[in-house]
């Protein structure tokens, strides 16, 4: 779809100053949890039509990783300022919660779509085993320090 004709979440862009005076005058948490959570949409598509023009520019394989670099930048923010205060725990379910999002529900859909579409579906051999080595190694990487602590 032509990007003019996109309909656009820009107006959202007056919530990111209203989310700073929130956080500041300390009003309600939950109040100033959703103005920040409508903030981040535009900002978020904007960073996602950003990584679309430079995976445009700089070839296939580097906008693939600009892509999934920039595209879990809400996660990234969150959990720096979680790890600040001292909620591992949060972080913790975030990452869990973000791998599990990607890899099946975004697996799924993929897979879903394709059905509906093709009667046989081929994957790229390398490319699933790749995906599924890095989905190995997120599991031991979080799985490791439970079971040290334990």
């Amino acid at each position: 779809m032509d990007r003019r004709l996109r309909p656009s979440l820009d107006w959202l862009l007056v919530l990111v100053p209203i989310a700073a005076v929130l956080a500041f005058t300390r009003a309600s948490p939950t109040w100033t949890f959703f103005v920040a959570c409508g903030a981040i949409v535009p900002l978020a598509a904007w960073i996602g039509r950003a990584t679309e023009d430079l995976a445009a520019t700089v070839g296939e394989g580097l906008g693939a990783i600009l892509n999934a670099t920039f595209g879990n930048a809400a996660e990234l923010i969150i959990g720096w300022m979680a790890l600040r205060r001292g909620l591992v725990a949060v972080v913790k379910a975030s990452l869990t919660g973000s791998i599990l999002g990607n890899v099946l529900l975004v697996m799924g859909a993929a897979i879903l779509v394709g059905g509906m579409r093709r009667q046989e579906q081929h994957f790229n051999r390398s490319g699933a085993r790749s995906q599924a080595t890095m989905l190995l190694l997120a599991a031991i990487a979080l799985v490791m320090p439970a079971a040290y602590h334990h």
